[in-house]
Parts: structure tokens; sequence; C-alpha cells
């Protein structure tokens, strides 16, 4: 079945992307499995809205630049749509298109009363300098504020973006309405209202999860070595996650390089290191050796964590994978061919839509409590969290157990199929 959207592809402003269509791809296996409405999956192959709008910006040097934004909303039909916002040079529509379609299942997955949705602004911000980051946060706010609001798009931090950014988007958008509006974001300063652990949320579930797939396969955390791509807050955190539980951290990438000590790398004096070179990477660092990029993912290990980018994991690679877990800490690292590669393979995987859901998980706990004005303690959003994460790891393993199915398909199986139904009872208007 093909994986283009419905329509003509040449009206389609999103198919020239090859995350867009990968997207599109696991909807229609999806599609084709559960039996679900030709119909009601059309509708879930494009989005709801999209927007794209140019961003001016006062540079430093008094020059004026103009970046290009985007903002994706897949669905509205579960409540407003949720969904981070990245600051990446080559991100595109399609590419945020796919991010919005991957949300919706993620929040279908973790049963909260959301549509997926995304954002991104082509630019790298390590080149912004002095105020350029606040000018091009807030004017992109300024120009997508007809789409955004408590009750329509709550955005969060993702790539490239912080609670810095999300504390600036706050302010502007509270400045538009006339009074403070803390639901309008997630991910912000605790002192602004935002949820204490929404930092680490990601991270934290990511763990939850590996705990999970490690108890099923009796295999101790103390016997376990762990090899990480990117070493973002996604990154950053599942290491130390994974140290508390006596797992050993054994190589680790980002984007300028990746390192490898097989006695396992000290993750609190590597977090020092990079926190003081200017490039914030973990190149360089002493107590490791530096290792070729190809060789990472191949590196042999118990748990293999992609927390980068999407589509690192293709058919050139993925017989090279020498894991026993696959743990998806970023969104679509694995192309649909590497899927069909490692499903003959002994590698348990842990798909992204659930493996990184933590953080919109916990960006729902921060909203309930910006709406209702009472805030929660760590130990309540930890729970909490842990809870829902184990509760959605458990059903993926159960349909994936009863229909003798991948985890992946499993998993977007029950994403779609709720999304699916609440617009199948909600109908079609008019």
């Amino acid at each position: 079945m093909s994986a283009m959207p419905p329509g003509n592809p040449a009206s389609n402003p999103f198919v020239s992307s090859p995350t867009y269509l990968m997207a599109c791809q696991q909807l229609r296996n999806v599609v084709r499995d559960a039996g679900l409405d030709q119909g009601v999956a059309d509708r879930l192959m494009l989005p709801k809205r999209s927007q794209i709008v140019s961003v001016p910006v006062r540079m430093e040097d008094g020059h004026t630049e103009v970046f290009v934004g985007y903002r994706v909303q897949h669905s509205l039909t579960s409540g407003p749509s949720k969904g981070g916002l990245r600051y990446a040079k080559n991100v595109d529509l399609g590419e945020v298109a796919a991010l919005a379609m991957w949300m919706s299942w993620k929040c279908g997955i973790m049963n909260l009363p959301y549509g997926g949705a995304k954002g991104g602004i082509a630019v790298d911000p390590a080149e912004l300098r002095g105020g350029e980051k606040e000018r091009l946060t807030r004017r992109f706010t300024d120009e997508i504020q007809n789409i955004i609001g408590p009750r329509i798009d709550v955005m969060a931090p993702d790539m490239g973006t912080d609670e810095q950014t999300m504390a600036w988007i706050y302010d502007t958008y509270s400045m538009k309405v006339g009074y403070a509006c803390p639901e309008i974001v997630t991910g912000k300063p605790v002192e602004l209202g935002g949820c204490v652990g929404r930092k680490e949320a990601t991270g934290r579930g990511v763990v939850y999860c590996i705990s999970e797939a490690l108890a099923e396969l009796k295999i101790s955390p103390e016997h376990t070595t762990a090899v990480v791509q990117g070493f973002g807050n996604v990154g950053s955190v599942t290491c130390e996650e994974l140290v508390k539980l006596k797992a050993k951290v054994i190589a680790i990438g980002d984007r300028y390089g990746s390192i490898r000590n097989d006695r396992g790398i000290d993750i609190a004096k590597l977090l020092d290191y990079q926190s003081k070179n200017e490039r914030k990477t973990v190149v360089g660092f002493p107590e490791a050796e530096a290792i070729p990029d190809a060789e990472l993912l191949a590196t042999p290990c118990t748990v293999l964590i992609p927390a980068a980018m999407e589509r690192v994991i293709t058919a050139e690679n993925a017989g090279k994978l020498r894991c026993r877990v696959l743990a998806e800490g970023a969104n679509g690292p694995t192309d649909p061919e590497a899927d069909a590669i490692i499903a003959h393979s002994d590698i348990f995987v842990i798909p992204d839509i659930l493996c990184n859901a933590g953080g919109v998980t916990v960006s729902y706990f921060e909203w309930v409590q910006d709406l209702a004005q009472f805030m929660w303690d760590e130990t309540r959003v930890n729970a909490e969290l842990k809870k829902l994460m184990l509760d959605a790891f458990r059903r993926v393993r159960a349909e994936a157990k009863a229909r003798k199915v991948t985890n992946r398909t499993a998993a977007l199986s029950i994403g779609v199929r709720k999304v699916a139904n609440e617009k199948s009872k909600r109908g079609l208007y008019p």
C-alpha cells in the first residue's frame, strides 16, 4: 500500500519530506492491519492546520534577517493540540508535519486529552548571539498568535529550545491578551508556573521503559551496558537515570562526535566537562576515547538509545546493531526499511511514541496545574509519570503478544485507534 497521502501529490506541500512519508507509511500499515475506516484514515493522513510564517529579526550587528517558521496542528479532535517547538537549521514543513502526527499517536497511547502539534524555525540556535534568540522567539509567537491558545495549541521545548524560550512565549502571549496566562506553554521555569520534574521527564520515562524491558528479558541493571546517541536534555538525563540503576554507559555521541569507554563513562564528570566548553560537546572528554560516528550505533551493548534525530537507523546500518534493547528516545529514529530488518532479529524495540512520551505526559501535568492554579510536588509528579508510563508499556506488550505483532505496530495501533475512534464518534461536520 502506498505511503503517499490522499489527494494530488503535486499539490501537497509535505510530500518532499522523507520523514513525513515515513510517518504516512506507518499510518497506512496500521490502517491496513487494524481495518480502520478509510475516510477517517485519510483525514488522519493530513494535518488539520498548518501555518508558515516569515520571522524578521534585527540581528546584533544591526542588519535584518528573515527566518522561516512553521506550526502544524495534526489533530484537534481529542483536545487542544500539543507539541514542541524546535530550532534547527534544516527543519522544514514536512518534518514538522510528521512530528505532529507522531505526537497525536503519543498522546493517544498515553490517554492524554490532546491532539498532536509541532513547530519549528529554520535556524541554528548555536549561531544566535546576544538577544537574537529572544527577539526571534517573541516575533514567531506574535506571527502565530492567531492559532495558539491554552485551549487551542500549547507549545513546549524541543531541540534547540528550552525553558527560557517558553518563558518568552508565555510573556509575549500574556502581553497580547492582557493577563498572565501560564497555561499557554509547558516546560517553562518553575518560578513561572512550570512543573517540577518536567525537564527530566522524557529521560526518566525512557528509563522507566528500559527497566520494564530488562525485567521482562530477565537482565539485571547491574549487568547492563548502554550506548546513547545524543547528549542534550533527553540523552543526558537518560544517562543519569541509568547510572542510578547501576547500569554502565559505555559510549555517547553528539552532533560534534562520539566517545567510548568500555569501563563506563563518569556521567557527572562528563556533564561538568560539557558545561565548561564553548560548544557544549562531549568531544575531547579526557576519560574516554574518540570513535568514528559510524561506529557508535554498532557498538555492542545491552541497550542502544538513539536520543537525537529522526531516521538515523536505516537499511544500511540496521543489520549492524549489536544491542538487545533498542530504546527510542528520539522521534522517528528508525525508518520502515530498518524496522523490517530489526523485526527478524532478537532486538526488543521500545518504540518512540511510547519510549519518549514522558515529556508530553508531564507537560500535561503542568497544564492541568496551571489551569487549576494548584501545584504538585516532585514526588507526586514522578509517581504519576511512572504509573502512566508503565501502564502504557504493559498495554503495548499485551497488544503485541495478543496479535503477534511488533511493539511498534502495537503502539501505533493503540494510539491511532484512539484518535480514529474519537473522530468517528464525533462525526464529520457538516
